[in-house]
């Protein structure tokens, strides 16, 4: 199933006015089976449970499908919680400023209206606050737990956000996750196996010394952006 055989099956439930591609998929860096799939969709009212599992039966594991459902009243609320379909369960999250902006500034609509239409546009400073929360949060969260980061997916991802990070609050823009790897804070072995596993060839890198790695360069980028706060 693609992402438009998806749209064809939510707009068919009749119950969302619009579907928008985020992430990877939008800024040109996406990789099959490596990348997540990114979705907003937005709805007059929040869904049930039963309606968003029902919409997401069927759909293939390895695509990564997830989607935020956001009730329009509520899009312009930056704390607001939505239901968020994830790797096969129903959570409460809210839409990250991270993701409004690559909604803003290189997403489109599968169906419905354009994310400009919906979501106010994001000026540099505003990604520079959003990049700021989410080190704060999430990753100061994820830094005062180490043994997490024995998780080499979570490893992997800790240290291409901090890449990211670091540039959002620098440059006021997005970095892409391929991109980010060039600047990850890692030696250069660990930086070609990261890059091996974006491209989705298989690399082992050892795992404690890469978790160390990892926690150490989300405990320096939250307090740098603590700093900057």
């Amino acid at each position: 199933m693609t992402v438009q055989e998806f749209g064809v099956r939510l707009a068919a439930a009749g119950w969302a006015s619009d579907l928008l591609v985020a992430g990877s998929l939008a800024t040109g860096d996406y990789t099959a089976g490596v990348s997540d799939l990114d979705l907003v969709a937005v709805v007059p009212s929040v869904p049930g449970s039963e309606q968003i599992a029902a919409v997401h039966a069927g759909v293939d594991p390895a695509l990564n499908l997830g989607c935020v459902y956001v009730a329009e009243d509520r899009i312009g609320d930056l704390g607001a919680e939505h239901p968020t379909w994830t790797h096969g369960v129903l959570v409460w999250r809210i839409l990250s400023g991270v993701t409004r902006a690559e909604l803003v500034r290189h997403g489109y609509a599968v169906f419905g209206r354009a994310p400009g239409a919906l979501l106010p546009a994001m000026s540099d400073d505003d990604i520079r606050a959003a990049a700021r929360a989410e080190l704060t949060g999430y990753w100061a969260w994820a830094g005062r737990r180490p043994w997490i980061f024995l998780d080499p997916g979570l490893a992997d991802l800790a240290l291409t956000s901090m890449a990211r990070g670091r540039h959002s609050l620098a440059h006021g823009s997005l970095l892409t996750k391929s991109a980010a790897i060039s600047a990850a804070a890692a030696p250069a072995w660990l930086v070609g196996q990261l890059r091996a596993r974006r491209q989705g060839r298989p690399a082992r890198s050892p795992r404690l010394r890469t978790a160390w790695l990892a926690w150490r360069d989300v405990r320096r980028t939250v307090a740098l952006a603590s700093r900057r706060a």
